[in-house]
C-alpha cells in the first residue's frame, strides 16, 4: 500500500475508534477492567461516615484532630491484544470482511487502555507467531499499532490459536488482560489447556468475528468455494437441502463448542458479526464484566 493512501487509512480509523473510545466505551472499560488494586493517595479531615478503619493515627495524633487516609485504584494494566492475521480474516459477504471489523475493535481497545493509562501491546499469530509488538504507551505507538493492522501483511495463512495463546503464556511475565481477536476456526483440542493455563496467569477475554454467511450456505446452485488458509477449492450444490443442512449443524455444533469451551475455561466471550453493530456487543461484555467486578 502507497504512504499516503495508507496513512489516509489510519486517519480515518483513527478518529472513527478514537471517538468511539472517548465517548462510549471510557467508563465501561474502567469499570470492567480493573487496575491491580489500591494504594494510598492522600489525607483529608475525618467526615462524618469515612470508614475508621481508615484513620491515620499518626497525623491524628499530631493535628489533636482525626485525619483519614484516601485510597485510589492503581489503574495501569497491561494489555494484549491476539490478533488473527491468518487467511480466513479476508472474507467478508457485505461492505467489510472480518480484518476490517478486527481492525476496528483492535484501535478501540488501543484507545481505550492508553485513556486509561494503560500499556498496550500486540501479537499478530496465523500457524505461527507473525509479529510482537510489546506493550508501552502513547499515542505514536498506538498509530504504529493501527498502520499494522491495516498493512500487515502475514507470511502464512493458516491459524494456530493454541500456539498463540501458549507464546502469551511465555512471553508477558506479569499478569495482563488479553483480548484473542479472532473467527476461532481452529479445531485443536489442545486448545482448551492453553486457554486454562493463560488465563490463570492472565486475564483473557475472547473477541470471534464471524459473517453471517459463515452460518449458513444460501441455495444459489453450483458455488465455487474457496478455503482461505489452503488455497483448495472445491464445488457445492447449495441448492441441495441436505447440503445446506449438513453446513448448519456444522456451523452450530462450532459454535456450541466455543460457548462450552470457554465456560469451562471461566473466560469472558462475545460474537460479533461483521453485518452488525460491534458497539453493541462489546457494550454488552463491558457491562457484564463490570457486575462480575
Amino acid at each position: 500500500m502507497e504512504a499516503t493512501e495508507l496513512l489516509k487509512k489510519v486517519r480515518q480509523i483513527e478518529i472513527k475508534t478514537r471517538g468511539l473510545s472517548r465517548n462510549i466505551f471510557a467508563g465501561e472499560y474502567h469499570s470492567a477492567f480493573k487496575g491491580r488494586g489500591m494504594a494510598f493517595s492522600e489525607v483529608r479531615e475525618y467526615q462524618f461516615g469515612d470508614d475508621i478503619r481508615n484513620i491515620d493515627w499518626n497525623v491524628t495524633a499530631r493535628y489533636n484532630h482525626p485525619y483519614v487516609k484516601i485510597f485510589e485504584e492503581e489503574r495501569e494494566l497491561t494489555v494484549m491484544l491476539l490478533i488473527d492475521v491468518s487467511g480466513s480474516r479476508e472474507f467478508g459477504s457485505a461492505e467489510k470482511l472480518k480484518k476490517n471489523i478486527i481492525t476496528e475493535i483492535s484501535a478501540i481497545l488501543s484507545f481505550s487502555a492508553i485513556q486509561n493509562n494503560d500499556k498496550i501491546g500486540v501479537i499478530f499469530f496465523s500457524n505461527t507467531i507473525e509479529k510482537f509488538i510489546p506493550p508501552k504507551k502513547g499515542k505514536s505507538h498506538i498509530l504504529r499499532i493501527i498502520r499494522e493492522l491495516i498493512d500487515f501483511q502475514p507470511q502464512e495463512k493458516g491459524t494456530d490459536i493454541t500456539g498463540a495463546i501458549r507464546y502469551l503464556t511465555n512471553a508477558i511475565k506479569k499478569r495482563c488482560t488479553a483480548f484473542v481477536i479472532s473467527d476461532f476456526m481452529d479445531e485443536n483440542p489442545d486448545l482448551d489447556m492453553a486457554l486454562s493455563i493463560a488465563n490463570n496467569k492472565h486475564d483473557v477475554v475472547a473477541l470471534k468475528v464471524y459473517d453471517e454467511r459463515e452460518k449458513e450456505l444460501p441455495s444459489i446452485g453450483m458455488i465455487k468455494l474457496k478455503d482461505a488458509e489452503t488455497g483448495q477449492y472445491v464445488w457445492v450444490d447449495s441448492s441441495s437441502k441436505r447440503i445446506r443442512k449438513t453446513y448448519s449443524d456444522w456451523w452450530n455444533k462450532h459454535v456450541a463448542r466455543l460457548d462450552a469451551l470457554f465456560k469451562k475455561c471461566g473466560i469472558d466471550y462475545a460474537r460479533i458479526d461483521t453485518n452488525e453493530d460491534y458497539v453493541k456487543s462489546l457494550m454488552t461484555l463491558f457491562k457484564k464484566r463490570a457486575l462480575k467486578q
